[in-house]
């Protein structure tokens, strides 16, 4: 298993932390690892093994796996054990469909709200897709990606959502890397967000709720086709 260090602040500080430092480090190494498929889907983790892995205590890597239980990437069975969970084309459809409902439903509070810092939050966040990129580095772009996202949401002033939309985002984009081709478009990618910003920008409601409703539907143009009917 590749072992993520534990001297990583460029990543690890830019996800937000709700424990302690260490355990926040191998909570973001395991997302990353189950994100990118190091970890793929059923593959049963012990709290031992881990502990031994990164050098700390169980109960540090116990932290960590609660809280990716709560975000769905690990699922702790009762007398089984923990697995990566699974991902899903049925799961994934779903998600995007409660994404686009949930980041286009509220645009009018965004744009009514959103002032300079978040523009330039935005700016900051693409110029960062950018980079990473350039270095072909998948996670840390998905890792803008998602916060790109999260910061325009966070406009609309809905609190309570925001966890929902979390829970979405990275459940996409973890569906998409897995199931893409390789040599994806990364710059692509990136370059994908410029139209939001230029609508928040015009302060067009309409045109942000275009932009942004295709831009969601069309996550399927550098990954796998969620656009079809599901089955019952």
């Amino acid at each position: 298993m590749a072992v993520e260090s534990f001297r990583a602040p460029s990543v690890v500080d830019l996800v937000p932390r709700q424990s302690s430092r260490r355990s926040h480090a191998v909570y973001v190494a395991l997302q990353k690892q189950i994100v990118l498929g190091d970890l793929p889907p059923g593959k049963a983790v012990t709290e031992l093994v881990l502990a031994d892995a990164f050098g700390c205590s169980q109960s540090t890597v116990r932290e960590a796996l609660m809280r990716l239980n709560e975000e769905g990437l690990v699922r702790r069975l009762p007398h089984r054990g923990t697995f990566v969970a699974p991902c899903q084309a049925d799961d994934a459809r779903a998600l995007l469909s409660i994404r686009r409902d949930v980041e286009c439903g509220y645009l009018q509070r965004v744009v009514d709200r959103a002032g300079p810092q978040v523009l330039g939050l935005l700016r900051d966040h693409l110029n960062a897709m950018r980079n990473a990129a350039r270095d072909a580095d998948e996670y840390l772009l998905s890792i803008h990606d998602r916060a790109f996202h999260t910061a325009l949401f966070e406009a609309a002033d809905l609190p309570l959502v925001e966890p929902i939309l979390a829970r979405c985002l990275i459940h996409n984009h973890r569906y998409k890397i897995l199931n893409s081709q390789p040599n994806r478009a990364l710059e692509e990618t990136a370059e994908r967000h410029v139209p939001i910003v230029d609508a928040l920008k015009a302060g067009d409601v309409d045109r942000l709720h275009e932009v942004l409703a295709h831009h969601i539907a069309t996550i399927v143009d550098f990954g796998p086709d969620l656009t079809d009917t599901p089955r019952a």
